[in-house]
């Protein structure tokens, strides 16, 4: 991320969507619909002048993460989403329902050993 510049990101209901923020300009957002303890990420946006600085990683990442700490099951219908859930699986991977994970071309999560 460019250096000096302050990100934040918000979960801004009223537009269903979590929004990027760099030095109070909008620098990108990914569109989701809840509902109770689903969240289906559909879109996300970075605007040209921030790619390249990791500005969809962070949203993306902030995005998952809150729906791990409120116990939501992640719809990944958003390429960019399931393409972050793929190269970081061992952390996400349980945020996708185990019978989407084809769907989405995830790899299963390995069985526990039998005792």
């Amino acid at each position: 991320m460019a250096e000096g510049t302050d990100y934040s990101v918000t979960d801004v209901p009223t537009r269903h969507r979590f929004e990027i923020k760099a030095d109070h300009d909008l620098a990108g957002f990914t569109e989701y619909r809840r509902s109770r303890r689903l969240i289906a990420f559909l879109h996300t946006e970075v605007a040209p002048e921030f790619e390249g600085h990791g500005v969809g990683s962070r949203l993306i990442s902030t995005a998952l993460d809150t729906a791990r700490n409120h116990q939501m099951r992640v719809l990944p219908f958003c390429p960019f989403v399931r393409g972050y859930i793929e190269k970081h699986t061992d952390a996400y991977l349980d945020l996708v329902p185990a019978n989407l994970r084809e769907d989405f071309s995830l790899p299963a999560p390995a069985e526990a050993p039998q005792s």
